[in-house]
């Protein structure tokens, strides 16, 4: 009897992050990729999202292995949150569990019992009865692996991120060899990631960051700071490679940078020699000429550090400030979600004097597939069916199009574009879709908290960040009859000159709204609270354009 093969996303698709893919052949279920989204500016507070898991909970039972792809919190930092409850046996590259470890300690999970079986990037093992393969790819982590894993009706491969490379260092290649004997298995069905399906040719070599920065190295002046993604292993190694070959000597900028660089040579990643290197404490007892300060960080988080150093509002443990003579290579290009904190993190840098070098998205790539990656892998593969992953929905779109211009067999009735969500289930008869499917969504973290908070703490949140208006008024409770105040506050909301037009119109309609309610027997004190709030909420709006927290508090005697 053939097998029966089922594959959705509970995270991944028409967004940055939360990559989740699963695969279901017969009983058996493959969670491929676990991890996180960082939180944009609607979720203040928030520290991660996660997939809602609701469904690998009620069926924790078949959950037969998590095979991570790579290292990077967007394919395995979820699953942090998910263990414990969904306890299977992880597979992945020594660099890719090292990794894991690292972030469980960040997120302070690591006191569970993990079952890790570290692999190597391309290598053939079975779980059960189950052939599952990973092939090596190249990506700016070490150690990327896309996974094949097969089934009577064929592979199920997922590539994860990769673009095709043949002249790096060897945990960064792409091993064509095999995904070749991969393909001497059928292919059933393909699913690539899709970021830079939009971009034309080849993504190599615009993803090296080593060429942009040799000349700014050379003719510095002072010191070099280097703001960059701290899994950006790739680079992190090349840059690192020519700073020895230009006898620097590289200088952490905070404990976070020096765990990463720890975590690279943990993994064997990283070769750094002692005499060109030295902890963050030493960064003033050096030459500025021989020194380059690392700066490492996720996400909004690195954008945030950087223009703290650049006002001048560094931690005081760390007494840095950058200098006119200093040059502050900025090589963490924004994605659609962080343009504004970069942006405001860039200007802080120019506003400071130093020599900024900002290295655009343009010129220095991230390293996922673009066209003609994408056509390689379906032309070594040849794939039945066609599932493009990971993206916003104009890259799933724009993956799809790539396939059916690809020459080969693939038609519109082959690929398919899902949700999150949706699942395509696989016979020896065919194809078909099943829409909401699956129970999906967004878990947020805050602290320790994991799904704590909702629309509506967001909602509050969102604001306070736009300021408080605190009304205050005691009043009789035999009587109501106003006793002392109101008593009206601004805090974050206008500036002082500002203020005393905006006090004097929100004390009038305030008084006149609370003497109207408290002359009805039939308000209780909440209805007049919420009157209060609708009235002075609708006034703030109107004159100042933002809509802060407004408290009316009213004391009753």
């Amino acid at each position: 009897m053939s097998d029966k093969v089922r594959l959705f996303t509970l995270g991944g698709l028409d967004e940055d992050g939360k990559n989740c893919t699963i695969v279901e052949v017969n009983d058996e279920i493959y969670v491929v990729g676990c991890g996180v989204k960082y939180p944009d500016r609607t979720m203040p507070g928030i520290d991660y999202v996660i997939p809602d898991f609701t469904y690998l909970r009620e069926n924790k039972h078949r959950v037969k292995a998590y095979l991570l792809p790579h290292g990077h919190d967007d394919e395995m930092g979820a699953l942090a949150y998910l263990y414990e409850d969904v306890p299977a046996p992880i597979y992945g590259s020594n660099v890719t569990i090292e990794m894991f470890k690292n972030f469980t300690r960040h997120v302070g999970t690591a006191n569970v019992k993990y079952h890790f079986n570290v692999v190597k990037p391309s290598s053939v093992f079975y779980i059960g009865a189950r052939k599952i393969s990973f092939f090596q790819t190249s990506h700016n982590i070490a150690q990327s692996s896309g996974i094949a894993i097969n089934t009577s009706l064929g592979n199920v491969v997922l590539t994860s991120d990769y673009v095709i490379e043949n002249n790096a260092a060897p945990a960064y290649l792409t091993d064509l060899n095999m995904i070749a004997k991969i393909a001497e298995d059928k292919t059933l069905v393909l699913c690539p990631e899709s970021v830079f399906a939009g971009k034309s040719g080849y993504t190599a070599p615009h993803y090296k960051i080593t060429p942009l920065i040799e000349k700014e190295v050379k003719n510095a002046q002072g010191r070099i700071f280097i703001g960059m993604f701290g899994l950006n292993f790739y680079n992190i190694h090349g840059i690192i490679n020519l700073m020895v070959s230009s006898h620097k000597r590289i200088i952490p900028y905070d404990e976070e940078t020096a765990d990463i660089l720890q975590s690279m040579r943990q993994a064997g990643q990283l070769i750094l020699p002692n005499e060109n290197y030295a902890p963050a404490d030493d960064i003033n007892r050096y030459r500025g000429v021989d020194i380059v300060v690392l700066m490492f960080g996720y996400g909004t988080r690195l954008y945030r550090k950087i223009a703290l150093l650049a006002a001048g509002q560094s931690d005081g443990n760390r007494p840095v400030s950058l200098e006119e003579s200093d040059t502050f290579i900025m090589a963490c290009p924004a994605n659609d979600n962080t343009e504004i904190e970069a942006t405001d993190a860039l200007d802080e840098l120019y506003r400071s004097g130093c020599h900024v070098v900002p290295i655009s998205k343009k010129s220095f790539l991230n390293m996922h597939a673009s066209e003609e990656d994408l056509k390689m892998m379906i032309s070594l593969l040849h794939p039945k069916y066609y599932v493009p992953l990971k993206g916003y929905f104009k890259d799933l779109l724009n993956n799809a199009e790539v396939s059916l211009k690809s020459g080969g067999a693939l038609t519109h009735q082959s690929v398919f574009l899902l949700e999150n969500g949706t699942a395509v289930t696989f016979t020896e008869k065919g194809a078909f879709v099943e829409p909401n499917a699956v129970v999906h969504g967004d878990i947020m973290i805050d602290g320790i908290g994991v799904g704590d908070v909702g629309s509506a703490v967001l909602e509050e949140r969102q604001k306070l960040s736009q300021g408080v208006a605190i009304m205050a008024v005691t009043v009789d409770k035999k009587t109501r009859k106003i006793l002392a105040g109101p008593d009206i506050q601004f805090r974050g909301l206008v500036l002082p000159n500002e203020s005393e037009s905006l006090m004097r119109d929100v004390t009038k309609v305030f008084n006149e709204c609370l003497f109207e309610d408290l002359g009805r027997e039939d308000m209780d004190i909440e209805a007049i609270k919420n009157d209060l709030y609708e009235h002075c909420f609708r006034l703030i709006r109107r004159q100042t354009g933002k809509e802060p927290m407004v408290l009316p508090l009213i004391v009753e005697k």
